[in-house]
């Protein structure tokens, strides 16, 4: 299977939340799932059912952020020599040529990706277009109501 781009912090995260879920949350469905065993009749047993399906949820996620780590390529922009480039982890600023307004994203891998938080998907048609160019560079993105020029303003590798 190809290796997924995981940033540093990415990576962190999502082994914070494989920690929570096994330390924290796996033993509560556990005792939520012993609790109503002891309430008898496990096939009317409304609690038992919905700790079983709490616990499905939480194996589900487990399985999911393992197979993730697994699969991923923590890159640390911090230790690459870019070479004034835009590469995976960087962050850009950048501006809209025909409006004039500046935004500044971070290329992050696709689950890390978060709009409102300014990080973009390294799969995003800005991020394509934005990779490999250097600062004062015009990036043309391929948008649905037509293309869009970026210039790019700055490169940060933090």
């Amino acid at each position: 299977m190809n290796k997924v781009p995981l940033t540093v912090s990415g990576a962190e995260k999502l082994r914070a939340e494989l920690f929570e879920l096994k330390t924290v949350v796996r033993p509560r469905i556990i005792n939520a799932i012993a609790e109503a065993r002891e309430h008898g009749d496990l096939k009317e047993n409304a609690e038992y059912h919905a700790a079983r399906e709490q616990q499905s949820f939480a194996e589900g996620r487990i399985a999911e952020i393992e197979g993730k780590l697994s699969n991923a390529q923590v890159i640390d922009v911090t230790q690459i020599n870019a070479g004034g480039k835009v590469i995976f982890g960087a962050t850009v600023e950048i501006e809209d040529i025909a409006s004039g307004a500046t935004v500044t994203y971070q290329i992050v891998g696709e689950d890390e990706a978060d709009i409102k938080a300014g990080r973009i998907s390294v799969g995003s048609p800005i991020a394509r277009a934005l990779i490999g160019k250097e600062v004062e560079d015009v990036a043309t993105v391929k948008a649905p109501v037509g293309d869009k020029e970026y210039e790019i303003l700055g490169i940060k590798y933090i």
